[in-house]
């Protein structure tokens, strides 16, 4: 997961693994189309949920983003209130 991008070879934000989200400009996979995944990062960066730096990856200039420890705990609250309505709908397994 990391700087390559989301598995699978599809576009997206990976997850915070180890607290870096990378992104993929693939366009064939599901995620979000690259009209809003940019703007959506800039905007978490300018929140303080994420921050960034270019690296040189194979010789071209990447940006990576890493989660700010604020950035964290909005996770750790959204996936807290996100657990009743999918207990509600997957059941209390998660299982559908």
């Amino acid at each position: 997961m990391g700087e390559s991008g989301g598995g699978g070879g599809g576009p997206g934000l990976s997850g915070a693994r180890g607290g870096r989200v990378g992104v993929s400009a693939a366009p064939d996979g599901p995620g979000t189309d690259i009209g809003t995944r940019y703007p959506t990062l800039h905007r978490l960066e300018a929140d303080g949920l994420l921050v960034s730096e270019q690296r040189v990856v194979d010789g071209r200039t990447r940006r990576v983003y890493r989660t700010t420890e604020a950035g964290k705990k909005a996770l750790d609250e959204d996936r807290r209130a996100l657990r009743e309505p999918v207990r509600e709908v997957l059941g209390d397994d998660g299982a559908p």
